[in-house]
């Protein structure tokens, strides 16, 4: 049987190459750098097949070893001296879930739901990450339906230490939340769109838009990690059902998130 070791890097090969677990198996057959990166030798070891990879995925899940895997990352990264600092910038996005009942059961996922974005309909969930102001480091992430408002789940992408919240026009009202009270947070966050073209052409007016632009190029390093895990690792749209199995897939792909932004500030710590 193959060792949980072996399994492990096999699981984050999955996740960066954003393979089923058929493809999976495939892969280690035909692609010799993902076998030796496993630790596979193709004379002497046996190849996991779908069905153990499945398995030890399903362990993963069933004891919430993804959240365990990014805080051990968490803690690997301020070992190397990338602590989480006083700011967070906090946003969501929504992964999009397959809509399509040609399925044994003719239904869609009941735990994924559909929400209204720029006048165009989504289903699917919705990834939460708090990402530290200075690195874009992820050190908070909860998954929700996509119909679940962003501010539900703020106070939970909060570390506790920082003093200053950045976040984008959705998140107005944030700082009258009860569980915002007493924090003595500083909250930076957008002015609605509309509002702000409809600045007047004054000295007040202007010094606004400056500050409106000032704390969009903070909030900008919020969008570093969620284009790592949609394009670099290619989870745009949800493989599996339910939210257990997928919040264990986000954790992991939060961890290797902040791997491979700190990748070259590690490799000259090594």
């Amino acid at each position: 049987m193959a060792s949980a070791k072996r399994l492990l890097r096999i699981h984050l090969l999955q996740q960066w190459y954003d393979l089923s677990d058929p493809a999976m198996e495939d892969a280690l057959i035909e692609v010799a750098t993902m076998r030796r990166f496993a630790g596979i030798a193709l004379i002497t070891d046996r190849i996991p097949d779908e069905t153990t990879i499945l398995a030890f995925r399903h362990l993963l899940e069933q004891n919430e070893l993804g959240e365990q895997i990014f805080e051990a990352v968490k803690a690997h990264l301020k070992a190397n001296g990338m602590a989480m600092k006083q700011g967070t910038i906090v946003d969501a996005t929504i992964i999009a879930a397959p809509s399509s009942t040609k399925i044994e059961k003719r239904e869609r996922d009941p735990e994924m739901h559909q929400t209204c974005k720029g006048r165009q309909w989504h289903f699917g969930m919705k990834v939460h990450i708090g990402v530290d102001s200075e690195s874009g480091l992820i050190h908070s992430v909860e998954t929700t339906a996509a119909n679940v408002h962003d501010l539900t789940p703020a106070a939970e992408l909060l570390h506790g230490e920082e003093t200053v919240v950045y976040a984008d026009a959705g998140y107005q009202g944030i700082e009258k939340r009860p569980e915002m009270q007493g924090r003595g947070i500083g909250f930076r966050v957008a002015m609605r769109p509309g509002k702000r073209r409809a600045l007047p052409d004054t000295p007040e007016g202007r010094l606004d838009d400056l500050s409106e632009t000032a704390k969009a190029h903070v909030r900008a390093k919020v969008e570093h990690p969620f284009r790592v895990i949609k394009r670099q690792f290619g989870f745009q749209k949800t493989r599996l059902r339910g939210m257990l199995k997928n919040g264990c897939k986000v954790k992991v792909l939060a961890a290797l998130s902040n791997l491979f932004m700190a990748r070259h500030e590690l490799l000259c710590r090594t």
